[in-house]
């Protein structure tokens, strides 16, 4: 039989997929996207087929008739997966294994180990990471002279001329000015420290674009929403592969030492998820079973954010409440072990040298009273209303982004985000810090030997009857040094704000964990110091009478910056459960769980509020009482449904079909009379199948799914979301971003 509608040309570019070939499922590193088109189905311009010759018919020539059975010996091609479809569930847990008891429990086994050797190399990779940013950091100021590669904290640690008040300072640390001119004071030494300043960071923004430009584009950004889309069932080819975990890891190192406005932790997840798939490769069972990979890959999310923050129990609920869609109890166990050997391998390595896994250690010394839940929650608003306003900006920017010249010249926008911001946050010393090191300055209970500028009080001598509670000192009167701290952070918060909407979305590896929280952290910083005043000055106030006496330790700024940091990242991020336990491990501070969950469900609710997300919140009840004909297609002013049926259907009218429609499926029914549904098959599977086997072979796959329902209609996510948009009174193309 031939077909002339499907010659050679239609599969050129195919070529055969290797099961050794660990690019298999998501590695085709520099695959480029085309979003211009706006059909739900892509083009079949790629697969794992071999090319097929109408001159040899269907069967070749010089050769008897053979008719091969896809049901015996699958037509090659027909059950793989396309890029940007979504995998066959019901098929991949069809191929789990169910052998003698010793293939079981090499089976059990393997997947053990794999969570092994996922958190090993995690943990590893993370290691490096921050102990790489943290040098590359520190370069932008100055060099070591033991060692051009010690940070200036490992410089210093051996000096003995360090003193307390000025322990940044020793002599085996110079500045650029320094080396240069040999004096770090006066004009000169100031500019030169500020050019070289700005070189590096425009060098380490350039190298981190054009490395993700030439190399791995898929390398750019958090990777979590895409991570989320994978796990789901969806096919991404390329973005899980080795030159992804290779240029994302160095562009990270390269990007976060830029200065630019963004964290490293969301991008922590996407390089654990690589590790993980790639390491997949390793073992039959991950290697050739989609399904069983996203199990691997969800809990590959929870070692992510577990070497991210040092929170292994946090980074498997986060994996549970936010990123997994399939989450049995075997995956739950083996996420905490692959998460638990993440965290001791990073503690072994002990990157951030204070010999703990939380990178935020806090010990207040003061309890919170319940008055205070009332600035908790204030704080649970600003995070709430600082992710509403953050979406709502960011996507206004990335449409102008989009829309304009702007998007045509990635590297000439990275550059100038970077010099700019290297440009305004040179001056302050909040602005020029690293985002987790002003998070630390901010968490900072202040000890009376405290040399921050935020603990610039006034010394007095206390001899009131009010003693300070524990070892806490008691709360004094800001002086001229915190007022001016103060000022420096309001300007401080301005710029963050700003500078992290035009930083999110740019074409180098970008979290947003880190900014957001350091947001939250100077609004809550500058509350917690405006309660602290206010209870010294007016003690005797109703709401401070009988918990706050004169004298006390009543207040704690550093608190208010760690409640205050949580409600901001909820409030981008949505997240609660995983969020406050992630904030505990985080900071070390389990007494203060309650005013973290008070803020971080206030942010969520006011973010929802304000935005209305999510779409379908699967753990609500749709409340409407709408049928189900009042959404499916066709609508009775609709043509018919574009079906294949089960008998009397040529290959001539399957070709038709297919040629006239742009569906990436079609239903199968027994005929157009009957419309008894018999099965669903892909438009890709069934152009293979026109060229490989007869049409009733290939009917007869979904013969055997065993279905048999009647067919209606069809109802897609959009469809739904449209007819909740009209039932609320609203255009049905607003809910759906263009």
């Amino acid at each position: 039989m031939d077909n002339a509608g499907y010659n050679k040309g239609s599969f050129d570019g195919l070529h055969q997929v290797s099961d050794d070939d660990d690019d298999e499922m998501v590695d085709i590193a520099g695959a480029t996207l085309d979003f211009s088109t706006t059909d739900d189905d892509p083009p079949l311009n790629s697969g794992g087929y071999e090319e097929y010759n109408p001159s040899r018919g269907m069967n070749g020539t010089g050769g008897p008739a053979i008719i091969v059975d896809p049901l015996e010996d699958p037509v090659p091609g027909v059950g793989t997966y396309e890029d940007f479809n979504t995998i066959d569930w019901i098929a991949s847990k069809s191929k789990e294994s169910a052998g003698a008891l010793l293939h079981r429990i090499s089976d059990a086994f393997s997947g053990w180990l794999l969570m092994l050797l996922v958190g090993l190399m995690s943990g590893a990779l993370a290691g490096g990471i921050d102990i790489s940013a943290h040098w590359l950091t520190d370069l932008k100021e100055g060099v070591c002279l033991n060692g051009f590669w010690f940070n200036h904290e490992h410089c210093c640690w051996t000096s003995k001329e360090t003193t307390f008040q000025e322990r940044d300072k020793c002599p085996h640390w110079k500045s650029w000015a320094e080396l240069f001119v040999g004096t770090t004071e006066g004009g000169l030494a100031y500019m030169l420290n500020y050019m070289m300043f700005m070189f590096w960071a425009l060098l380490f923004s350039f190298l981190a674009v054009t490395l993700v430009r030439a190399f791995a584009p898929y390398a750019c950004g958090s990777g979590i929403p895409e991570i989320k889309t994978i796990l789901s069932g969806f096919i991404i080819r390329g973005y899980l592969g080795k030159w992804t975990l290779i240029v994302k890891t160095i562009t990270l190192v390269l990007a976060v030492s830029s200065g630019l406005s963004l964290g490293k932790e969301g991008p922590l997840v996407h390089v654990a998820c690589c590790c993980a798939n790639i390491l997949c490769h390793l073992f039959t069972k991950y290697r050739k079973n989609e399904a069983k990979r996203r199990e691997v890959l969800s809990a590959a999310a929870a070692v992510g954010v577990s070497v991210a923050f040092g929170a292994p129990i946090g980074g498997v609920l986060f994996s549970l409440e936010e990123v997994s869609y399939y989450f049995p109890l075997k995956t739950l166990w083996r996420s905490f072990f692959a998460a638990l050997v993440a965290a001791f391998t990073l503690r072994s390595i002990n990157p951030f040298g204070n010999s703990r896994l939380v990178l935020f250690f806090v010990e207040f010394h003061a309890p919170w009273h319940l008055l205070e839940l009332g600035p908790f929650i204030l704080l649970g608003i600003f995070g709430g209303l600082w992710g509403a306003l953050f979406i709502r900006a960011n996507i206004a920017w990335c449409r102008i982004r989009k829309t304009t010249r702007l998007g045509h010249y990635p590297i000439v926008e990275v550059l100038v985000v970077a010099g700019v911001t290297a440009l305004i946050s040179f001056p302050s010393s909040y602005t020029r810090m690293s985002g987790g090191e002003l998070i630390r300055e901010l968490f900072n209970d202040c000890s009376l030997l405290d040399s921050s500028q935020l603990c610039g009080y006034k010394q007095v001598s206390n001899t009131t009857s009010g003693a300070a509670v524990g070892n806490g000192l008691a709360d004094r009167p800001a002086d001229s040094g915190l007022y001016t701290a103060l000022w420096q952070l309001s300007l401080a918060l301005l710029f963050k704000m700003v500078i992290t909407v035009v930083t999110f979305g740019m074409k180098v590896p970008s979290g947003l964990f880190i900014p957001s929280m350091a947001v939250g952290a100077i609004a809550g910083r500058l509350l917690g110091v405006a309660m602290e005043q206010l209870a010294y000055y007016n003690h005797d106030w109703v709401i401070f009478r009988g918990w706050c006496s004169p004298g006390a330790d009543c207040i704690t700024p550093g608190l208010y910056a760690m409640v205050g940091a949580a409600a901001c990242l909820g409030g981008v991020t949505r997240m609660t459960v995983s969020l406050v336990v992630i904030m505990f491990e985080l900071t070390g501070g389990l007494e203060y769980i309650v005013p973290l969950m008070a803020a971080a469900m206030t942010s969520k609710w006011a973010h929802i509020r304000l935005n209305g997300y999510p779409f379908l919140e699967p753990k609500e009840e749709f409340e409407h009482k709408s049928l189900a004909v009042d959404v499916m297609r066709p609508r009775r002013s609709d043509p018919a449904l574009a079906v294949l049926t089960q008998e009397g259907m040529t290959v001539a009218e399957a070709e038709a079909l297919v040629e006239s429609t742009r569906y990436s499926g079609f239903p199968v029914v027994v005929s157009q009379e009957s419309q008894r549904l018999v099965g669903f098959v892909l438009r890709r599977d069934l152009l293979i199948s026109i060229d490989h086997t007869p049409m009733d072979i290939t009917v007869d796959i979904f013969r055997k799914l065993g279905l048999r329902q009647r067919l209606l209609g069809i109802i897609t996510k959009k469809d739904i979301l449209k007819h909740m948009a009209q039932m609320a009174n609203r255009d049905p193309d607003s809910i759906l971003f263009n």
